[in-house]
């Protein structure tokens, strides 16, 4: 497994970053999340901010539908067999625990939560993976 090494800036950054996510989405306690099975991936969709960059503030409604239609969200649990197959994942896990996962527009299964929903998806589902969430676009808000 490679191990990439971060200036420490970067890093305290990037945990900055989650913590806010986490405060913003009211993200349940990890004992109170669901676990994923086998080869699944646990992910929190992006909300978003609440306004476009006008400054215009959206309903509850627009960020519901904004969250549902994204494409990027926050891995919080990847199942016990996820990535385990060698042959379709040579080069190792294509994401982890506290990444921004990219996925396709409706991937995965939805489970409602106080606050929004959550979405459960095979690990092969993930595209890629992004520092920021801010710069994927919502088709809603952009």
């Amino acid at each position: 497994m490679n191990t990439l090494i971060l200036p420490k800036h970067v890093a305290e950054r990037r945990i900055k970053q989650v913590e806010k996510e986490k405060k913003e989405n009211n993200i349940p306690e990890a004992s109170k999340l669901p676990r994923p099975t086998g080869w699944r991936i646990l992910v929190l969709p992006h909300r978003g901010q609440g306004k476009t960059k006008g400054g215009v503030l959206l309903s509850d409604k627009t960020v519901e539908e904004t969250q549902i239609a994204t494409n990027v969200g926050l891995v919080l649990a990847v199942g016990p067999d996820a990535y385990s197959d060698k042959e379709r994942f040579p080069n190792g896990p294509w994401c982890k625990e506290k990444d921004w996962a990219i996925f396709a527009r409706y991937a995965g299964s939805r489970l409602n939560i106080e606050g929004g929903e959550l979405r459960i998806l095979n690990d092969d589902e993930i595209l890629g993976t992004t520092d920021d969430p801010e710069s994927i676009l919502s088709p809603v808000t952009h």
